[in-house]
């Protein structure tokens, strides 16, 4: 990709009204400012002194004052009122449309809490990577519980007269009711679960040859991660690779940011977070560049994004046909002599007994996301205290996974997320659902021997384009279901995804 010559002052054409050329003046700003948040964000995780942490928290708190006095304006209210009445055509219209959800979802949570919520965020972040690192809950737990509180009286504050879950819920998934979220979870326990426990009874014994080899140099594997991005056409003009805590992508379709972490004893944990985060930037990578600071410029939601990820991760990298092309690759940088059936077994191992939800397989990790949920929405409505929170994460471990972690570090501490926000888990399993019926619908139009053939090959451009025409170059035009109906040609469902495991691992476990 060339850098962009393209003047973004003048991406709204002078044939719109001049009510939504001033409208989108106005947003614009807003969303550079956000912008500019999030490469705060990224530093305070990547680059960032520790010593930093109170300094930055200003910063954000700052920002976000800023951009939510400009957001909830009463001129950004006469704004919206003037280009509703302008008799837009439908691209238009869903910027409108988007524009106002944000301004009436907004208006009521006063400057001064959201301030300091962000400056809580900034702060939560640096007490939870020291309590992880010396797998000390209670030294998270106070910030835990500030953060609890704020959240929910920011969700009272825009919905008062609704549960403040579902509230928080929404700042993700807009669009894909809670209770949908609900039935799609039902349907995975029902398929998932005696499938995993099939498995657990087989004979088959995938073992890793690159976990044999021995323990991996941090060098050695990001020597390997460049390579893969390489393979996928991961742009260095709009993009980076750095290492963090937890791995995360940030930025947008100028430039879109990657982190992994590294793991001596495994370096296939490594590649896959590498490719999971290369999903996410395809995503704002194929955001299209003349609707910058824009709704039509952004991402939709939480569950779409994932879809991108766990598209790229699993529906490519975890497949035979990648392996058989790239294991030549992979023996080089690790000193192995895996074969390419080997090294698909490998990144295919159905473990239970993991205890880490971004190293679980693509089954049992549902069962992780179902747990964190639960105690999700069990800690924001009061029916367990912060400090229950280890023991319950226990008991559900031992209940759905038959495991319980010895340290709260790689238990109930393992994740950034609630150092942030709450009601973000279900994005995953959304993401993992619309992968497979998306993989569903390319390989129908392209044709499932080509489509094999192009990651044999390597030759995965074809794959980006599909799913930038039929996702990313939309932005926030559709409402979820629509874009998946526009995508794939029928609403969400688990159905693709249940069919792709079944075979899938029915073939690796001589089901």
């Amino acid at each position: 990709m060339a850098v962009p010559t393209a003047d973004l002052d003048s991406t709204v054409t002078d044939d719109a009204p001049e009510a939504y050329r001033g409208l989108m003046e106005q947003y614009r700003r807003i969303s550079h400012l956000e912008s500019g948040s999030g490469v705060l964000y990224w530093d305070q995780q990547v680059t960032m002194p520790e010593g930093g942490t109170a300094a930055r928290g200003k910063q954000l708190a700052a920002l976000s004052a800023t951009t939510h006095e400009k957001l909830t304006s009463d001129a950004m209210a006469d704004a919206l009122d003037a280009a509703e009445d302008a008799g837009l055509g439908d691209e238009r219209a869903a910027n409108v449309r988007e524009i106002r959800r944000r301004h009436e979802r907004n208006r009521s949570v006063p400057e001064s809490l959201v301030e300091e919520l962000t400056e809580h965020r900034s702060h939560s972040q640096q007490v939870w990577k020291e309590a992880k690192a010396d797998d000390d809950f209670a030294h998270f737990a106070p910030a835990l519980e500030t953060l609890r509180d704020l959240q929910v009286e920011r969700a009272e504050a825009i919905a008062p007269d609704r549960p403040a879950y579902e509230v928080m819920y929404e700042d993700g998934e807009p669009y894909l009711p809670l209770e949908r979220l609900e039935e799609i979870f039902e349907e995975l326990k029902a398929g998932l679960v005696p499938l995993i426990e099939e498995i657990e009874a087989s004979d088959a014994d995938l073992a890793s040859p690159f976990v044999a080899a021995g323990p991996s140099a941090d060098d050695t594997q990001r020597g390997l991660s460049g390579a893969v991005l390489d393979l996928l056409n991961y742009p260095e003009d709009r993009g980076r690779l750095d290492v963090s805590a937890h791995p995360f992508t940030s930025g947008n379709q100028f430039d879109a940011r990657i982190t992994t972490r590294f793991k001596p004893e495994d370096p296939m944990d490594a590649f896959t977070a590498t490719v999971h985060e290369f999903g996410h930037a395809s995503y704002e990578l194929g955001l299209p560049d003349d609707r910058f600071g824009e709704p039509l410029g952004a991402s939709l939601s939480s569950g779409v994004h994932e879809s991108q990820s766990r598209f790229w991760e699993n529906h490519v990298a975890r497949t035979e046909p990648f392996w058989e092309g790239f294991v030549g690759e992979a023996n080089d940088h690790l000193g192995t002599d895996a074969t390419a059936r080997e090294a698909y077994e490998a990144v295919n191992q159905i473990y239970p007994d993991n205890l880490i939800r971004v190293e679980a397989d693509e089954l049992t990790y549902h069962l992780h996301i179902i747990l964190r949920c639960e105690i999700d929405r069990a800690l924001v409505e009061g029916d367990i205290s912060v400090e229950e929170v280890p023991a319950v994460w226990n008991e559900k471990m031992d209940q759905y996974l038959g495991v319980t972690p010895d340290t709260d570090a790689e238990g109930c501490l393992q994740d950034i997320h609630w150092s942030g926000r709450f009601a973000t888990f279900q994005g995953y399993t959304i993401g993992s659902v619309l992968a497979a019926q998306l993989d569903r619908a390319m390989r129908e139009a392209l044709g499932e021997d080509r489509v094999d053939a192009l990651i044999h090959e390597g030759d995965l451009g074809p794959l980006w384009e599909w799913m930038t025409e039929h996702v990313h170059r939309h932005g926030r035009r559709y409402p979820t279901d629509e874009l998946v109906e526009e995508a794939t040609g029928e609403p969400l469902s688990a159905e693709y995804f249940l069919e792709y495991v079944e075979e899938k691992f029915g073939e690796l476990y001589d089901r």
